[in-house]
């Protein structure tokens, strides 16, 4: 009785330690997205730039009008192509998840990322400082379980209020 009693104090304890963080593990299968895409790194604060330039193209221009097959509205914002981990270059995509990868318009790219484990997290407050505060953390963890395939934010419609906004980043991990 004590040992069932201890086991589903630490699997509640286990539960909510998870939902206070804001995280949690799931499995996606494979899926692909069209998008724009830029060449960045996290030294010297070179990604906030190049992420906001590309960020502010996509919504200047209205470019989520020009892809096709989308299953949704909601923007993808896509990690990958690392060369090693957080501290090298990588590719950041910023598009839609789409249906097909038949008709890609001029300009844009495709990328198919492999089914897999993630790590959620989840961002809520002030876009995109909480996005921003969220990635620091996750730096910080350096968690040696990371795949660094893709990994990638959601803004859905949950992250449509700029100051209350709520996003989920998905972390490829072992």
């Amino acid at each position: 009785m004590k040992k069932r009693y201890l086991l589903s104090t630490i699997l509640i304890i286990n539960f909510i330690s998870l939902n206070v963080m804001g995280q949690k593990t799931i499995q996606l299968d494979q899926f692909q997205v069209i998008g724009i895409s830029v060449r960045t790194t996290n030294q010297n604060g070179q990604s906030q730039k190049d992420i906001g330039n590309l960020f502010g193209r996509f919504m200047m221009e209205n470019l989520i009008e020009k892809i096709p097959n989308k299953e949704n509205n909601d923007i993808y914002c896509i990690y990958t192509d690392y060369e090693s981990d957080q501290t090298a270059p990588y590719t950041t995509i910023i598009g839609c998840r789409v249906s097909s990868l038949q008709s890609i318009p001029e300009g844009f790219i495709s990328k198919v990322i492999p089914k897999t484990t993630y790590q959620i997290y989840t961002s809520k407050g002030k876009l995109p400082d909480c996005v921003g505060e969220t990635w620091m953390k996750i730096w910080n963890e350096n968690s040696p379980n990371r795949k660094y395939i893709a990994d990638f934010d959601v803004y859905g419609s949950k992250s449509q209020n700029p100051t209350e906004a709520e996003v989920d980043t998905y972390l490829s991990i072992r």
